[in-house]
């Protein structure tokens, strides 16, 4: 999808003002009170455009992974709007949400903590069949098949467990299962990260392929920049629960402009590395998402820090076309 393409259409997934605070009680739960709040996500906003790849990366820790299960709303917002269908998902009661299950659906980085161990692959995936209506019951077992050959595993594998798979056809499956429902969007946590190398490209092409056929919106989460690079049109890069930049890939790499975004790109190794040949070392650890520093939140880190990045939040702008930032050295 062309830059110009994105911005003559409506997003298919529009992310505004994300924020998930988790609370921290005393030793006794609830009864001891409030002693503070883990601000996993605070204030992110992005847009997801029919038939891209959208990367989020980061360092662990960052928020990805609470951003995609918080878009899901498998985990509850603290604040904020996630707009699909002209309409915001966290408004719905659990029977309106029903029909946007269909069609927002997500794998998991760990695929045997997704499959029921004591089910046979077969009646997991006819379940979401089931639970929206999709099919009957003689309908059920073929579209699952069906579904079986498509992710490259076999008709023999609808009667075996989960535990009879090794971690990447398990992936393979988690992949049926999510697809099984039609869906419009997946979202991807992570889900090369546990699989060997050899595992990772197969399962990466297989994601791309079945984009193309399904015509699939993902949002895919993930710390390897290598990946992200290779299989996404738009990237924002996150930090401390914070969107920090974002722009198309090419743009990204070519022209780095966050210091943060710098010094992740310059850890790429050898050859794959941007025309950023030297490394970048940060100092310090990721500061505490309890009590993140005031103004920008990677001032702790920064080595171009002013006295404005410790006073003021800086604000998102647009540098190039589509390529955002949120730096005060860009005011």
């Amino acid at each position: 999808m062309t830059l110009q393409t994105i911005s003559e259409v409506e997003p298919l997934v529009d992310v505004q003002n994300l924020k998930k605070y988790f609370p921290i009680n005393g030793p006794f739960g609830r009864l001891s009170g409030l002693k503070g709040q883990v601000k996993a996500i605070n204030d992110v906003s992005f847009q997801l455009f029919k038939g891209e790849t959208y990367g989020l990366v980061g360092e662990s820790g960052s928020g990805k992974s609470t951003t995609g299960r918080t878009v899901m709303r498998l985990t509850e917002p603290t604040d904020g709007k996630v707009i699909y269908n002209q309409q915001n998902i966290f408004d719905l009661s659990k029977r309106e949400l029903r029909p946007v299950r269909k069609e927002l659906q997500m794998v998991f980085q760990d695929p045997f903590s997704s499959l029921n161990p004591r089910i046979r692959i077969g009646e997991t995936l006819e379940e979401p069949l089931s639970i929206h209506a999709l099919a009957n019951k003689s309908e059920r077992r073929e579209r699952v098949f069906d579904m079986l050959e498509k992710v490259g595993m076999q008709v023999e594998h609808y009667y075996r467990y989960p535990h009879e798979f090794s971690g990447g056809q398990r992936q393979r499956l988690g992949l049926a299962r999510a697809l099984i429902s039609n869906p419009k969007v997946i979202i991807c946590d992570e889900p090369v990260s546990a699989l060997d190398v050899s595992i990772q490209s197969q399962v990466i092409n297989l994601l791309q392929q079945l984009q193309e056929e399904f015509q699939l919106t993902y949002l895919f989460i993930t710390h390897d920049i290598s990946v992200v690079r290779h299989i996404s049109d738009r990237i924002g890069v996150m930090y401390l629960g914070k969107i920090v930049e974002e722009a198309p890939t090419d743009n990204l790499f070519n022209t780095p402009l966050h210091p943060y975004t710098q010094a992740l790109f310059s850890a790429i190794p050898g050859k794959h590395r941007t025309q950023h040949r030297e490394r970048i070392i940060l100092k310090g650890e990721i500061p505490s998402p309890i009590n993140p520093p005031t103004g920008c939140v990677f001032h702790t880190r920064c080595p171009f820090v002013k006295d404005i990045c410790r006073k003021e939040i800086p604000q998102r702008k647009e540098i190039g076309q589509r390529h955002y930032v949120a730096c005060h050295l860009y005011e």
